[in-house]
C-alpha cells in the first residue's frame, strides 16, 4: 500500500499513535514517519517489537521515540505524557487506536476500562500538550460504532458496546476541543483482514470474516485501513466528525 501522505508534508510535526507497535497503529506510525512527522510509538508490554520497528524507521531521518504505557494505569500514561513533554514539548496529532477486550483472563470490566475510560482519561490528560489546531482521531469498527441500531455477533458484543461508549465519551468534548481550533474525528472501519480482533473473531466464530467479506464484497487489510487512519489526521473533517471506511449498506439499511 502506497502511502497516502505526501513526502515532508508533516514534517515538524509531533504525533502519538496509541497501540502502534504492531498491525494498524504500527502500519500508521510508519505514514505519518515517512512524511517527516515526529512520531511516538507507545506499546504495553512488547519493547522489543517497539524498538524494532523504531529503528526502522529513524532510517527515515525524523526523531522516533517509543514509550511504554498501559493505557488503563492511569500512572502509566502520566508517564508516558511527561516523557512526550520533555522530548517533543507537545503533540499536534494524537490517535487513539489501541483498543480491546476480547483477551482472555481480563476483568470482566476491562473492555470498558480500556476502550472508553482509558480513552477519555488518555485525551483529558493530553490536553495541555496538544498544540491550537491540533488533531485528535479515535478509531472504531462498523460493528462497534452502529451497535446502538445494528446487532453485532455475541462473540463480539462487549467490545462493540465498550467503543461505542468510548466514542461518545470523546464526543462530548468536541465543544472543549473547538474553544482551541482541535478538531476531533472518528475513523470507523469494517472487519479488518489481519487483525487481532480479527483473529479472535474467527476463532470464536469460525467463518464470520469470510461471511462478512461476502456480505461487503470486500474487506480492507491492514495497510489499507492505515492509510485511511492517516489520511483522517489530515484530510477536512467530514459531516458528523465520521470517516467512514468499507462498505456501511448493512448498518444503514435501515435508517
Amino acid at each position: 500500500m502506497a502511502n497516502p501522505l505526501t513526502p515532508a508534508s508533516l514534517a515538524g510535526k509531533r504525533i502519538l499513535v496509541t497501540g502502534s507497535s504492531r498491525g494498524i497503529g504500527a502500519d500508521t506510525v510508519s505514514y505519518f514517519a515517512e512524511a517527516g512527522a515526529d512520531v511516538v510509538i507507545n506499546y504495553r508490554n512488547k519493547a522489543a517489537r517497539a524498538e524494532k520497528l523504531a529503528t526502522s524507521l529513524r532510517e527515515l531521518g525524523g526523531r522516533v521515540l517509543t514509550v511504554q504505557a498501559d493505557l488503563t494505569d492511569p500512572a502509566s500514561v502520566d508517564g508516558m505524557l511527561d516523557n512526550i513533554r520533555a522530548e517533543y514539548g507537545g503533540l499536534d496529532v494524537l490517535v487513539l487506536n489501541a483498543s480491546g477486550g476480547m483477551e482472555s483472563g481480563m476483568a470482566e470490566d476491562y473492555a470498558l476500562v480500556l476502550n472508553r475510560d482509558s480513552q477519555l482519561n488518555l485525551l483529558t490528560k493530553a490536553l495541555p500538550l496538544l498544540s491550537d489546531g491540533a488533531r485528535v482521531v479515535f478509531v472504531t469498527s462498523h460493528q462497534a460504532h452502529f451497535i446502538k441500531t445494528v446487532e453485532t455477533m455475541p462473540e463480539y458484543e462487549v467490545v462493540a458496546t465498550s467503543k461505542r461508549a468510548g466514542e461518545d465519551a470523546l464526543r462530548d468534548l468536541i465543544p472543549t476541543l473547538a474553544e482551541r481550533g482541535i478538531k476531533f474525528v472518528v475513523v470507523s472501519g469494517d472487519m479488518i483482514e489481519g487483525t487481532i480482533t480479527a483473529t479472535l473473531l474467527e476463532r470464536a466464530n469460525p467463518g464470520a470474516i469470510d461471511e462478512r467479506k461476502s456480505s461487503a464484497g470486500r474487506l480492507y487489510n491492514v495497510s489499507e485501513f492505515a492509510a485511511e487512519v492517516a489520511s483522517a489526521a489530515v484530510d477536512a473533517v467530514p459531516e458528523n466528525n465520521t470517516r467512514y471506511v468499507g462498505d456501511t449498506s448493512y448498518f444503514t439499511k435501515g435508517s
